[in-house]
């Protein structure tokens, strides 16, 4: 992928963020449908609902929970917290209620962030039955005592809960699982930014010969993946690699979480890939908490999925307030995200094992014709020093990453390397 696409990328992944910002979206209910409904123009998305009340695992379906409107009005009469100003004004999942209360009552519902005065926390009650609001702190000093007239116009009702799937197929059943969460309302980064870097990846290998089978699920945090992995004991099994994308679009460097494994060809591909980029980067080792990965990696199921964003959860003072905006996250970033994951599917689908069969000294390149008559390389796709790296360590017990991770090199590099060899008679494939 060239700059200008990886621009012009960048713009368009942002503006889906847009898009889907003002957008309420929780674990259940019209958010989500509308956040699918929208994907579903850009790739092709198979949308599923599963039923409130079916077991999963350890975990029962809960009822579906829909808001329309959610508002405090004070002894005045003045709208002092209205949802409609803001997704993350209400607890998610609140219950319903109409009620007069004085403020010290009132209190024990609201929450803010004393150390980030002008910003609105982002608070949930999934499983709990409860309601509150959450506001600024500096709004939240500002209540006068008295009697306070709330209103929370939500229901929650058997429906069911909404994830969406997009399988691209490749020429084997062999898959590569990519999954981001869409739960979180008005979220730039921590929800919005893995979604669009996820569609901008199908968008792009759906263009592309493919090896592999990439299978991309929408789904909601921690009840999505849960619900996916229990119904879906069979693909399981087919499932070599995986990547979680969330946090993908803020300017801090590119992190990668391993998986539990720890050394999965998708945790060598992305160290490869973060260690040749020339940028600053960080490889963080698993551990069972975070995103969806850790079910992914739970030890029954146990699969090679590692989490890829940049800033990870909880490290920046915007996470889960309403300073993660669609500011927050940067077109370039996102861009950067997405051809990082790119060159890391590259690898995944490129990878392979060759024996040099002639192993006794170098052979004389320039009777190949790679190199040049003065001593240069005739072709500048490869160089030099490449192609020694893939002779000297072609014997059928190293694949391409391996000659890669060794020599310090660009993975992209050795490929095309292996390719000239290969092309010119001096490699002999190994069958995979």
């Amino acid at each position: 992928m060239y700059l200008t696409d990886l621009e012009d990328a960048g713009r368009g992944m942002h503006s889906l963020a847009a898009e889907l910002y003002p957008l309420c979206r929780s674990i259940t209910g019209a958010g989500a449908r509308s956040t699918l409904q929208r994907l579903s123009e850009d790739i092709p998305l198979e949308i599923h609902e599963v039923r409130s009340g079916t077991q999963v695992f350890d975990w029962i379906i809960p009822q579906e929970w829909n808001i329309r409107e959610a508002w405090i009005k004070d002894p005045k009469g003045h709208t002092v917290v209205n949802f409609t100003n803001h997704n993350l004004h209400i607890v998610g999942y609140s219950m319903p209620v109409r009620c007069i209360i004085p403020l010290a009552e009132l209190k024990t519902r609201l929450f803010s962030l004393p150390e980030q005065p002008d910003l609105i926390p982002y608070r949930t009650s999934y499983y709990n039955k409860t309601w509150g609001f959450c506001l600024p702190h500096r709004d939240l000093e500002r209540l006068e005592e008295g009697e306070y007239e709330v209103c929370i116009d939500a229901t929650h009702s058997d429906g069911s809960l909404t994830y969406g799937e997009c399988y691209i197929p490749g020429t084997t059943d062999d898959e590569v699982l990519i999954s981001c969460h869409i739960c979180h309302p008005s979220l730039a980064n921590d929800n919005l930014a893995g979604i669009a870097v996820g569609v901008a990846l199908a968008r792009q290998l759906a263009c592309r010969a493919r090896r592999l089978t990439y299978r991309f699920l929408f789904i909601p945090g921690a009840i999505g993946s849960i619900t996916w992995l229990a119904l879906h004991p069979t693909v399981i099994a087919r499932i070599k690699h995986g990547l979680v994308l969330t946090c993908a679009g803020d300017a801090g460097p590119v992190t990668y979480k391993k998986s539990r494994i720890g050394n999965a060809f998708i945790d060598r591909a992305m160290g490869h890939v973060l260690k040749t980029c020339g940028a600053e980067y960080r490889i963080e080792e698993f551990e069972p908490y975070g995103y969806d990965e850790r079910q992914y990696c739970s030890p029954g199921i146990n699969l090679p999925v590692g989490c890829l964003m940049r800033s990870p959860h909880g490290t920046f003072p915007e996470y889960h307030t309403s300073a993660d905006n669609l500011e927050f996250i940067k077109p370039h970033c996102l861009a950067d995200t997405l051809s990082k994951a790119l060159a890391a599917f590259d690898i995944l689908e490129h990878n392979t094992k060759y024996v040099n069969i002639k192993p006794m000294c170098e052979p004389k390149l320039g009777n190949y014709g790679l190199y040049g008559g003065g001593g240069g390389q005739r072709n500048c796709h490869f160089d030099e020093l490449a192609l020694l790296w893939v002779l000297n360590l072609s014997d059928g017990g190293n694949d391409l990453l391996a000659i890669a991770e060794r020599s310090g090199m660009p993975f992209c590099k050795i490929q095309c390397a292996a390719a000239a060899l290969d092309q010119a008679g001096l490699l002999r494939r190994e069958p995979s």
